[in-house]
């Protein structure tokens, strides 16, 4: 669950996405995942930049987990982990207070406060839809290189918080 939450963090991706994810979908030397179109809520591809510290987790888990196509596989090898299992790590730590859910909202706030990326390049890291038809129609790109940097610097941010906050940078935390 620890490892899944640090996924979820690293990327800004919704449980769901995280959980469902299958090696398949994974390039840890390109330092890509592609989720396909039916995994996700807006039914349109979404390519994730995978930072290193992201590429670590991965690798991690990789190494506990040889047998199934799920990288987080729960009881039974194929069946992914439940919702629950990252809720409950957070309540394993006391900290009852988060949601799962709660950490895309903070990688957009510090995006908006703490950095000059372009509002398109934030939204687009979350998956969200352009909300404009007509600019949608026109928009073909999806700024991989862009946020690439973005969630690189998100998953330094990240590591600084842990270290600032005492916590080992080998030891997982949800």
């Amino acid at each position: 669950g620890s490892l899944a939450m640090q996924l979820i963090i690293l990327t800004a991706t919704r449980t769901s996405e995280v959980i469902e994810s299958k090696w398949s979908e994974f390039d840890l030397k390109a330092g890509l995942w592609v989720i396909p179109k039916e995994r996700m809520k807006g039914f349109r591809e979404h390519r994730v930049p995978l930072s290193k510290q992201a590429v670590a987790v991965l690798a991690q888990v990789k190494w506990d987990n040889k047998t199934s196509a799920f990288v987080f596989p729960g009881a039974k090898l194929d069946k992914p982990i439940s919702n629950m299992t990252c809720l409950a790590a957070l309540k394993r730590m006391g900290r009852s207070d988060l949601t799962v859910h709660g950490f895309r909202s903070t990688f957009r706030d510090w995006a908006a406060e703490s950095t000059a990326y372009p509002r398109d390049v934030c939204e687009m890291a979350l998956a969200h839809a352009i909300e404009d038809k007509s600019e949608a129609a026109y928009r073909r790109g999806d700024l991989l290189d862009k946020r690439a940097q973005l969630m690189t610097d998100w998953a330094d941010f990240c590591d600084a918080a842990r270290v600032g906050a005492g916590v080992n940078s080998a030891d997982p935390v949800a």
